[in-house]
């Protein structure tokens, strides 16, 4: 790995993957797989955390992160072709694939989802998750009232936004807690936003992982854990990036162009040192148009969940 002292936030594991200084560099403990759809307008990256040392390395946890890439504009197409459906296939067939290998791992059955819908609503860059769960249709209530309900044969869905500790002053893992102990769903979907490194990657990029999420980690501000040991049961995250670090994008751009000067890595942050203020430093930079953004990618992960629940192929 890169020995030079900045950090480049990011809630992605195939950004943390990227920062070896190699690309086709073998890592102890991480496997890499790699497919493409649609043409390549989508790309699908695995990543597998496999043990301690590759966990270390890689600094996330244990588990496997699977992020589909929509090369720029493409997604956006999709909107304007009124064929956003179709895009909302590949978010189907990844977290039924996630859903069952857990499901085989763990030898359960997931017949009954909560939905967690982190982030906060009034904040368009976090709303990501409250925009997902209004999308939704549950059903758990259906199959409360009627057993014999055709909704029966698909899956119990039942969804919460539990807004942020400043509106509610309480952790949202407090409050899944609570519901999960009242409830008992076999498994817990959460969906949120993420902090990316790349711009490119932003509301362009999904990543599902089986090992929870630490909300708020990608920017600092990080709040309790939602994983399984935490919430007892397993624990199946979604989160899109939707801001960068913007002491990240002024360290690349002197990166990219101090580089081909020759200078070293850590003459190069000694310069950015110098120049950054703590303000650029405790920055975050979002799309203009995030509610748009947000909107679009909200709604085909919305229809994919659907599709997954209600067993539409």
């Amino acid at each position: 790995m890169s020995s030079f002292p900045f950090e480049k936030r990011t809630d992605l594991a195939i950004e943390a993957r990227e920062s070896f200084p190699e690309d086709n560099v073998e890592i102890d403990g991480v496997a890499l797989f790699q497919d493409e759809y649609k043409n390549g307008l989508i790309q699908s990256t695995t990543v597998e955390i496999r043990n301690q040392k590759g966990a270390k390395q890689m600094k996330k946890p244990i588990g496997t992160y699977v992020t589909l890439e929509f090369k720029k504009d493409s997604i956006f197409k999709a909107q304007l072709e009124n064929n956003m459906g179709s895009y909302s296939d590949y978010i189907y067939k990844t977290l039924k694939k996630v859903l069952q290998d857990m499901e085989e791992e763990q030898k359960i059955s997931c017949r009954t989802i909560l939905i967690s819908g982190l982030g906060n609503r009034f904040a368009t860059p976090d709303a990501l998750g409250p925009y997902v769960i209004e999308n939704i249709p549950m059903n758990r209530h259906f199959q409360s009232e009627n057993s014999q309900s055709p909704v029966s044969e698909h899956m119990s869905l039942c969804g919460i936004s539990p807004g942020v500790m400043s509106q509610t002053g309480m952790e949202s893992s407090e409050i899944l807690q609570g519901i999960i102990k009242k409830v008992k769903p076999d498994v817990l979907l959460v969906i949120d936003s993420l902090a990316a490194r790349s711009v490119n990657r932003l509301c362009r990029t999904i990543q599902f992982t089986n090992t929870g999420i630490s909300p708020g980690a990608g920017i600092g501000n990080n709040r309790n854990k939602i994983n399984q040991e935490t919430m007892g049961i397993p624990v199946i995250a979604i989160g899109v990036p939707t801001v960068v670090d913007a002491g990240t994008i002024v360290y690349e751009s002197l990166e990219n162009a101090l580089a081909k000067e020759g200078y070293t890595e850590n003459e190069i942050y000694s310069f950015y040192q110098s120049i950054a203020s703590r303000e650029v430093k405790d920055l975050f930079v979002t799309p203009k148009d995030i509610d748009e953004e947000i909107r679009i990618v909200g709604k085909i992960i919305a229809l994919g969940i659907q599709k997954m629940a209600y067993r539409i192929s």
